[in-house]
């Protein structure tokens, strides 16, 4: 929120320096956020629950010309051990849809109050709860279920991991495309920036998408599974673009959050064989 004490210029760099997703705002839109005079920060809307915190702030920036920009701030507790993620957004049509996707807690864990009051039900039965007639002995029974659980979550695997193997026997069907002529060459350069993966497009083809005049966004592939007792959701987009010279040119990304630490990661591929193994290889090591 607002601190007297903070100039506009390091209430930016704060912002963009915790965000997970800063790499993806508009070049330009940062060199105008670097040049604001005041700022605002504002709580839009709150979610609590027992599994799920989120929030989202409004950021309004004063500009030189008296224009204001405004970026918006999605912050929640799906990071490893429910330590607070933070996101932002040039447009508030893409944090409303970034917040959906985080959705509802629906386990039953989230569901149970997060501290019972005086008098409330215990969140564990005790022994003395429980006849102790034709009770088994508490180890055997804790190792029945260690085994059972463990066989639904082997099962639960092998069904994922089949399903991410089938997505390179799945023929590549065409998509028809309508180019938009959008800043293309900025769109590359920040597709090829956000990617982590060693074997990322190199420098001739950052070069060659220099070249491009419009582009297209085509989301692929997108599931949440889990995979070694963690949550995991992969998403697969195409991003096509149309050269000076007529031809076409994709790039691969695969957008994952299975990582160590559970945090959103991006990879960039020039081709979409190539990408979805990457997905399946992230699925077997997770």
């Amino acid at each position: 929120m607002n601190d007297p004490h903070e100039t506009t210029e390091t209430h930016l760099e704060r912002l963009l320096g915790r965000a997970l997703n800063s790499f993806d705002l508009p070049d330009a839109l940062v060199e105008k956020l670097g040049h604001a005079l005041a700022h605002a920060s504002s709580l839009c809307s709150a979610h609590h629950s027992a599994g799920l915190h989120r929030e989202t702030y409004r950021h309004t920036f004063l500009l030189r010309d008296g224009s204001s920009l405004t970026l918006w701030e999605l912050v929640h507790n799906t990071g490893r051990d429910g330590a607070r993620l933070h996101e932002l957004y040039a447009d508030e049509s893409e944090v409303r849809l970034a917040a959906a996707r985080l959705g509802h807690p629906s386990s039953p864990e989230a569901a149970r109050p997060a501290v019972d009051g005086p008098g409330g039900p215990p969140l564990v039965s005790g022994p003395d709860e429980v006849p102790s007639e034709g009770r088994a002995p508490v180890d055997d029974a804790a190792a029945g279920l260690l085994a059972e659980l463990e066989s639904e979550r082997t099962a639960e695997i092998d069904a994922h991991l089949a399903l991410l193997r089938g997505l390179r026997a799945l023929p590549q069907a065409p998509r028809p495309r309508q180019y938009f002529p959008d800043n293309s060459p900025d769109h590359a350069r920040r597709v090829l920036r956000r990617a982590e993966n060693a074997d990322r497009p190199g420098e001739a083809t950052a070069r060659l998408l220099q070249t491009a005049f419009a582009h297209h966004i085509t989301q692929v592939f997108g599931r949440q599974c889990q995979v070694e007792g963690k949550d995991a959701g992969f998403m697969l987009y195409e991003h096509a673009f149309l050269l000076i010279d007529g031809s076409e040119m994709s790039l691969w990304e695969v957008e994952h959050t299975a990582t160590p630490d559970g945090r959103h990661m991006c990879e960039v591929y020039d081709a979409e064989s190539t990408a979805r193994e990457a997905m399946e290889l992230r699925a077997r090591v997770l």
